[in-house]
């Protein structure tokens, strides 16, 4: 069950939304769409879901396209989130699980399960607009889920949540993907995407900048970060060939230096000048990647 884009291309009147866009999600992996308001994420969900016609291209799933017959099989979760406000949770389910051809009863099981996985059961009889934001994105994630999609997709899920629903909902998705679905997703949360992610394509003006597998683009990325943590000044360190960059916090300081080797410089270069307590060298971080290669604000 790939889902496979071929040279998708969306054009409004003059405007290139999405230019010629070809990726290849592997079935039941957690794939992310990284990319600035404006990137043509959402606009690339429409085309996979069918429910905007692509310019040129193709894009198929099981080598076939995804059409209305498919809708059974497939989850959606838009950024604009569109659930009835005067509807209650129960009735709001029922009416959408009925939609995707599941029966009340079992409608009804599954939503009571949800319910009391996302600590809300009490959620059930309330009318949509009574709910908290946080909570009607639970009921939006729900819908989504349901009726247990083969493919889910998730634009922008974690936007506006706090970190006790993110981690709530991040496990929700971790264990969609170990029960076989396929997920794809938006997100502006660079943090989660490292976590869930095993491949992932970042988006700029509607063309991929980035995309391959999470380990091989930090890989190829060369570049690493060094944080130590010192009783000493250590700003004589920007000074060393290779080190790139020099950033403050309270709990020391962080490099991002050219390369691995960089790191025994640096640390020839602290000893006996005091009490080093922390020399910790790391991958580059997603974000670190992500304002080098897009080279602009995400939020």
């Amino acid at each position: 069950m790939t889902l496979k884009l071929e040279q998708v291309t969306k054009k409004f009147g003059d405007f290139t939304a999405v230019n010629q866009l070809s990726l290849e999600i592997p079935e039941k992996q957690i794939f992310g769409f990284l990319g600035a308001n404006g990137a043509g994420k959402t606009t690339t969900f429409r085309m996979i879901l069918g429910l905007m016609d692509a310019s040129e291209g193709k894009v198929s799933w099981n080598g076939e396209a995804i059409d209305y017959s498919k809708s059974d099989q497939i989850g959606y979760l838009p950024e604009e989130r569109g659930l009835y406000p005067k509807l209650t949770v129960k009735d709001q389910i029922i009416y959408l699980g009925r939609l995707r051809g599941m029966q009340k009863k079992d409608i009804i099981l599954e939503l009571e399960q949800w319910l009391e996985r996302f600590k809300v059961p009490e959620n059930i009889d309330k009318k949509i607009e009574e709910l908290s934001k946080g909570n009607q994105q639970k009921i939006q994630f729900i819908s989504a889920v349901i009726h247990k999609p083969k493919l889910l997709i998730l634009d922008e899920p974690f936007s506006g949540l706090d970190p006790v629903n993110v981690e709530m909902m991040v496990r929700a998705v971790k264990d969609l993907k170990e029960q076989g679905t396929s997920i794809v997703f938006s997100s502006h949360q660079m943090e989660v995407v490292e976590e869930l992610c095993e491949h992932l394509c970042i988006m700029q003006h509607g063309k991929p900048i980035v995309h391959g597998a999470l380990k091989e683009i930090k890989r190829s990325f060369g570049k690493k970060n060094l944080f130590i943590h010192a009783d000493f000044d250590l700003d004589f360190l920007t000074d060393i060939v290779g080190v790139l960059t020099l950033k403050k916090s309270p709990e020391g300081c962080k490099l991002q230096i050219e390369n691995e080797a960089v790191s025994q410089t640096v640390f020839a270069a602290i000893q006996d000048k005091g009490f080093v307590r922390r020399f910790e060298l790391e991958e580059p971080s997603l974000n670190d990647i992500f304002i080098e290669k897009a080279g602009e604000a995400y939020e």
